[in-house]
């Protein structure tokens, strides 16, 4: 039983990522420029912030904001304009929440 979950994990693993993020200064330093969008329906993905690292799971719209980039699984800069950023975002309130609306945009988290 030990060895089939070590083979389960040692498969799965490459394929879950955290979504630990940073957020640059400069545009040049992100891998993915992100615009936040006033409206739920405007966004390619629904974002909710969690408390802690362990609870942004998957690329799911789970979202841990870290302190440094060597920390981060991805580094974002918001950008100014909608034409400019590589996703729209909306920030939701509730986990359950929280997913892609346009999974064709779904790699850049990857």
């Amino acid at each position: 039983m030990r060895n089939l979950l070590f083979v389960v994990f040692v498969v799965l693993a490459p394929f879950v990522k955290a979504q630990s993020i940073f957020s640059t200064q400069y545009e040049s330093q992100a891998e993915v420029t992100v615009f936040v969008v006033d409206y739920e329906s405007q966004a390619d993905l629904l974002v909710h912030k969690v408390k802690y690292a362990s609870q942004a799971k998957g690329n799911e719209g789970l979202w841990y904001f870290v302190d440094y980039s060597s920390q981060a699984d991805k580094k974002i800069f918001f950008v100014p304009y909608a034409s400019q950023a590589d996703i729209k975002i909306f920030f939701v309130d509730y986990e359950s929440k929280a997913g892609w609306n346009n999974k064709k945009l779904i790699h850049h988290f990857y």
